[in-house]
C-alpha cells in the first residue's frame, strides 16, 4: 500500500501564557497538487495514522490531510497543558490550512472537506463557525463520526478515568491488549487490526519498552470539565451546528449503535435541525467507528464522491 508523509506547519502560541509557536505533524495522502482537500481529523488521545485506511481509499480522489494534534504523535507538546483546548486546535488549523494554499498558489479560500472522529468532529465545528476570509477554507461536505453538540457527561468521565495515566508496556502486543481494555466500543477488530491500529500510538520509552505516544498533559483541561460546563457548552455547539445549513456543508452523522457519547436521540435531532445530517449507525459498535471497516470507509467514501 502507498504510504504517506510527514510533514509539519508552525503554529501560534496556544494560550495567553504561551507566546511560543509550536509545531504540529501531518500525514499527507495523495497527490500534493491537488486542491481536492480533505481533512481528517482524529479523537482525544489519537492520531493521524488512524486514517490509513480511509485515506488510502480516497487518495486517488484528494489530497489527504491527516494531522496529529498538538501534543500526540509527532506533533509538538505544548508548554502550558491550558493550551489543549478545541479552540487552540482550531488555530493549528487555520495555520495548516494557510499552509497548503501557499504551497497551491491558491488566491481563494479552498474547497475542504472534513472528516472528525469524536474530538476531530468538534474542532471541525469550531473551524466551520469562522468566515472563509479568516479561515482559508470554505467546508462543502462534514463527516461527523459519533460526536454531537450534546455529550453524555457519564462517557467524558469514562474517558478520563483511563486518560493521562503513565503507562509502560514491555512490548507492542503488551500495548496493543491494553488499548483494547479500555477501547473496545470501537467494535470487533481483528488481531492484526487492532496491532496495526495500537503501533502509532506507542513510543520507545526512554528506560526500554513503549510508552504511549502523547503528552499525559492533555488529560488536564479534560479532566477539569464538570456536567454543568458540559451542559453550559451545549448551547453553543447546537448554535454551531445549525449554522454549517447557512454555509451550506451537506453533512454525513456516523454513529456507532451502542455508543456510549453520542445518544441516540441526539442523533436523531441532529437530522432534522440545522443541516439536516444524513444518519448512519452502525450495529455492534460503540464511541467510535474507527473507519477501516469496510462499509463504514464505503459509506465515507460514497458520501463524499456522490
Amino acid at each position: 500500500m502507498v504510504q504517506p508523509t510527514l510533514h509539519h506547519v508552525v503554529c501560534p502560541g496556544a494560550s495567553k501564557t504561551d507566546a511560543q509557536t509550536h509545531r504540529m505533524a501531518y500525514w499527507r495522502w495523495g497527490n500534493p497538487s491537488n486542491p481536492r482537500v480533505l481533512f481528517c481529523v482524529h479523537g482525544l488521545s489519537r492520531q493521524g495514522r488512524d486514517f490509513d485506511v480511509l485515506a488510502g481509499a480516497l487518495s486517488e480522489h484528494y489530497q489527504v490531510i491527516c494531522p496529529d494534534v498538538v501534543g500526540r504523535g509527532h506533533s509538538d507538546w505544548l508548554a502550558d497543558p491550558k493550551g489543549y483546548q478545541v479552540f487552540s486546535y482550531v488555530a493549528d488549523m487555520v495555520a495548516l490550512v494557510q499552509q497548503l494554499r501557499l504551497e497551491l498558489g491558491a488566491q481563494a479560500p479552498l474547497a475542504l472537506d472534513w472528516v472528525g472522529t469524536s474530538m476531530g468532529g468538534l474542532i471541525g465545528l469550531g473551524f466551520s463557525s469562522l468566515p472563509p476570509e479568516a479561515s482559508g477554507a470554505r467546508l462543502r461536505r462534514f463527516v461527523l463520526n459519533d460526536v454531537g453538540p450534546r455529550l453524555r457527561f457519564d462517557a467524558i468521565v469514562r474517558i478520563g478515568d483511563y486518560l493521562g495515566k503513565p503507562m509502560r508496556f514491555s512490548a507492542e502486543q503488551e500495548a496493543a491488549d491494553y488499548l483494547w481494555r479500555i477501547s473496545t466500543g470501537f467494535g470487533p477488530h481483528t488481531p492484526e487490526q487492532w496491532l496495526t491500529l495500537s503501533r502509532p500510538l506507542l513510543r520507545p520509552a526512554d528506560e526500554g519498552g513503549y510508552e504511549l505516544h502523547y503528552d499525559p498533559a492533555i488529560a488536564e483541561p479534560f479532566r477539569s470539565v464538570t456536567a454543568e460546563q458540559t451542559e453550559a457548552g451545549e448551547k453553543a455547539l447546537w448554535q454551531v451546528y445549525d449554522g454549517l445549513a447557512n454555509i451550506p456543508c451537506e453533512t454525513l452523522l456516523m454513529r456507532g449503535a451502542d455508543s456510549d457519547l453520542l445518544d441516540r436521540a441526539t442523533a436523531l435531532e441532529m437530522t432534522q435541525r440545522g443541516p439536516k445530517a444524513r444518519l448512519v449507525e452502525f450495529a455492534g459498535v460503540g464511541h467510535a467507528p474507527t473507519l477501516i471497516a469496510p462499509d463504514q470507509v464505503e459509506t465515507i467514501r460514497g458520501f463524499l464522491l456522490a
